[in-house]
């Protein structure tokens, strides 16, 4: 499995995003800030992208970044749980 940062802007004033959401918390993730999430997939980045992008406007900024240890930061216990569960070197 590899972990990945899924991090974004949505620019559409009163779009309704659920189904973008919906998507992320369809593979195991955890939420690192109102606008990122970190998930873990068997998916190669440019697949779980492609997977994101239908729920995107032109507008929309999303990126979806590899994720390692060593890392560092401090946030709830759980989050801080998964990422050690989820994040190799």
């Amino acid at each position: 499995m590899t972990t990945f940062l899924i991090t974004y802007d949505l620019n559409k004033p009163g779009k309704d995003y659920t189904d973008l959401l919906k998507k992320i918390k369809s593979y195991a993730w955890a939420r690192l800030s109102e606008s990122s999430y970190a998930i873990s997939t068997t998916s190669d980045p440019q697949t779980v992208y492609d997977g994101l992008k239908p729920f995107l406007d032109p507008n929309d900024n999303l990126y979806v970044i590899s994720l390692r240890k060593p890392y560092t930061g401090f946030g709830p216990k759980d989050v801080n749980d998964w990422l050690e569960r989820n994040l190799t070197f």
